[in-house]
């Protein structure tokens, strides 16, 4: 943690920012290793303040690192106390990574002289490039990701409603050690599977079926996201062509993957395999996104993408294809960059057509 903050202030240091006034909770959580943090300030020098309501107090104080812990107290104003600490530490620029219209009015209203300055982006330079602590709770969310996964392959047949199968990865997943999932878990079959955000109901498998499954585990806060479709019964001629279409467009961009490599080229070399089987106006979304402490963060793999990708981003690559009504095939790991290459976090396997 006290890295991270040292690296903020060289950020504070660059820009000429006296503080900064952190909101998001889940930036909090990065920079103090607590998560429930209402505001955390973040001077140049000096003590770092987290500002917390009083239930979360006692918590905050013994979870919490290398920081103050100020509580506010029931009938306590909250922005009164923080701009007093703000006053306190004689800022004329503040920084924030995120704030609503009326935080901001309130904010030049009561301190007239200080100057804002938006660091939302610098922050996410930070959070983006993941440290080894981080790694080792993103390969656990991953290994759990893909246990549940793994579980869906089994299970999986006519008969079964999304929900159960929604369910049975769900509670896989939270046995063996995860703290939750990442996001809404993604069960479509049949003509919905052309949905690519889907959620799950209560579709009855059917034989013939394509049945896409998004799931990802969260482990320490720090999230995963595995997809991958299966077929149910025989596949027709035609599933099977998609299929590998998608399979082959995932296995190219992967290949592309790197430190250094621009993350519209990679978009591009599986937008370029999709295009060449015929499907390419039916892969509607961008290839990945970022993944951490959200589960979509920067960097983004899309074609207007300006992100290159650094060492030790991990991102989702999921090519799809959705045709309205036959259905629809995404193949999704998330993925690790390294210096020359990439390496798959999750790993349940793919059918084999």
């Amino acid at each position: 943690m006290s890295s991270r903050l040292e690296k903020l202030r060289e950020v504070l240091a660059s820009k000429n920012v006296d503080a900064v006034l952190v909101s998001d909770e889940k930036n909090i959580f990065y920079f103090t290793e607590f998560l429930g943090g209402f505001k955390l300030l973040v001077p140049s020098d000096g003590e770092c303040t987290l500002f917390v309501h009083s239930v979360n107090y006692e918590a905050a104080r013994e979870q919490a690192r290398n920081v103050r812990v100020e509580p506010i107290k029931i009938g306590e104003k909250a922005d009164a106390k923080i701009f007093e600490e703000i006053s306190r530490c004689s800022v004329k620029t503040l920084g924030f990574d995120r704030v609503s219209a009326v935080e901001y009015l309130k904010i030049g209203e009561r301190l007239k002289d200080v100057r804002m300055e938006f660091l939302d982006d610098a922050i996410w330079s930070l959070r983006k490039v993941k440290d080894e602590n981080e790694l080792k709770f993103m390969r656990k969310a991953a290994e759990l990701t893909s246990k549940g996964m793994e579980k869906a392959i089994e299970i999986v047949r006519a008969g079964l409603k999304e929900y159960e199968i929604a369910a049975e990865i769900e509670f896989e997943m939270r046995k063996l050690g995860s703290n939750g999932i990442a996001f809404d878990t993604i069960i479509c079959s049949g003509p919905d599977s052309a949905f690519p955000h889907g959620r799950w109901g209560e579709r009855e498998i059917r034989s013939g079926d394509l049945v896409v499954i998004d799931i990802g585990a969260k482990y320490r806060g720090y999230c995963s996201d595995q997809t991958r479709t299966l077929i149910v019964g025989t596949p027709s001629e035609k599933q099977i062509h998609v299929y590998r279409a998608v399979a082959e467009a995932q296995e190219a961009a992967i290949s592309r993957i790197k430190s250094g490599e621009k993350a519209s080229e990679i978009d591009a070399a599986a937008r370029r395999r999709i295009v060449e089987k015929g499907y390419g106006e039916y892969f509607v979304h961008s290839l990945g996104h970022g993944v951490g402490l959200d589960i979509h963060e920067p960097p983004s793999l899309g074609p207007s993408s300006g992100d290159i990708l650094s060492s030790r981003n991990v991102v989702t690559v999921e090519p799809g294809i959705y045709i309205p009504g036959f259905g629809g095939v995404r193949l999704e790991d998330t993925v690790l960059v390294h210096e020359e290459g990439a390496i798959k976090l999750t790993d349940a396997p793919i059918l084999q057509l």
